[in-house]
């Protein structure tokens, strides 16, 4: 399990990575935005429609996740899907 005191940015490659297929062609990179920091998410052609899910609804529930974990440390987030 992840330990309280992970990062979003790891928490995001751990749920990414039980999602997937190909686990080893998940990448994460942040940088910061302003106010914001932008977390992108990268997998395999093959695995982008499982990240996404059905009219959106995994990746929605990726970026709640990510906000409720940003909200704890009084900083927003944003994750991006690369294609």
């Amino acid at each position: 399990m992840i330990e309280p005191a992970a990062s979003p940015r790891a928490m995001i490659e751990y749920i990414a990575k039980a999602i997937v297929d190909a686990k080893g062609e998940v990448f994460i990179d942040e940088y910061e935005d302003g106010d914001e920091t932008v977390i992108e998410l990268e997998v395999a052609e093959a695995d982008l429609g499982k990240i996404i899910g059905r009219t959106g609804r995994v990746v929605r529930a990726l970026r709640n996740v990510l906000s409720a974990a940003g909200s704890k440390l009084d900083k927003r987030y944003a994750l991006e899907i690369i294609e």
